[in-house]
C-alpha cells in the first residue's frame, strides 16, 4: 500500500500531533523517529496518533507539506507582485534561499532524498508541495510581468527553473555537501543579487 492510498483524518488534536511530529522528525530523522516518541512529544496516545495518521510516511509528508505551504504563503503575502521585476525577484529569491538553507529546510530535503528510493511517493509529495509550488508561482508571475512589458520570454516554466537554480548558486552545493555548515544573510543577499542581475540580463526588456 502506498501513502497515496491512505487518508488523513483531522480532529481536535491534529495540529498538536503535527507539532510534536515536526520536533521529532527534525531531531531524529525519518528512520529514527518512533511513533512512541512522537506520541510522547505531542502529548497524545498512540491510538490518537494512528487515528489521524495510519502511516508514519503520511505524517512526515503532512509535516513537510504544511511547512512548505506556510513558507509559500509567507512569501506571497509580503511581496508586492506588481512591483518592478528586480524588486520582486530579489524578495522572492531571498525568501527562497533563506528557507532551503535553513536547518529545517535542509533536514526536510535530506530526509526526502534519502527515503525517495524506497518510498517514491514521499519524494513526489515533497516536490509537489515545495519546488513545484515555487516553480508554478514564479511562472505565473512571469506571465503577468511579460503582459506588462517588463519581461520577455518564450518558456515561463523554464525561466522559473532557471531563476531557482541561479538563487542556489555557490552556497547550496557547498552546504549540501558539508563544505560549509551555514549561510549568512550577507551571502544570501550576494547570491540573490547576482541571480537577479543575470536573470534580468537574459529576460529583461
Amino acid at each position: 500500500m502506498t501513502v497515496a492510498t491512505l487518508a488523513i483524518r483531522k480532529g481536535r488534536k491534529f495540529d498538536q500531533v503535527l507539532d510534536g511530529a515536526r520536533d521529532v522528525f527534525m531531531a531524529d530523522g525519518f528512520e529514527g523517529a518512533s511513533v512512541d516518541e512522537i506520541a510522547r512529544v505531542a502529548n497524545v496516545s498512540k491510538a490518537t496518533l494512528y487515528s489521524y495518521f495510519p502511516d508514519k510516511r503520511l505524517l512526515f509528508m503532512e509535516v513537510a507539506t504544511a511547512e512548505c505551504q506556510r513558507q509559500a504563503r509567507g512569501a506571497m503575502d509580503k511581496i508586492d507582485m506588481e512591483a518592478a521585476p528586480q524588486d520582486v525577484l530579489a524578495q522572492t529569491g531571498q525568501h527562497f534561499l533563506r528557507f532551503i538553507t535553513s536547518d529545517f529546510g535542509q533536514k526536510i530535503f535530506r530526509i526526502c532524498v534519502a527515503e525517495s528510493e524506497r518510498f517514491p511517493d514521499l519524494g513526489q509529495k515533497f516536490y509537489n508541495s515545495g519546488p513545484a509550488v515555487f516553480r508554478t508561482e514564479m511562472a505565473a508571475y512571469f506571465k503577468q510581468a511579460e503582459a506588462r512589458g517588463q519581461l520577455r520570454m518564450s518558456d515561463h516554466l523554464m525561466a522559473a527553473d532557471q531563476f531557482g537554480e541561479l538563487c542556489k548558486s555557490d552556497v547550496w552545493p557547498r552546504l549540501i555537501f558539508g563544505v560549509i555548515d551555514k549561510v549568512s544573510e550577507a551571502e544570501i543577499i550576494r547570491v540573490v543579487d547576482s541571480a537577479v542581475e543575470t536573470f534580468m540580463a537574459r529576460y529583461g526588456t
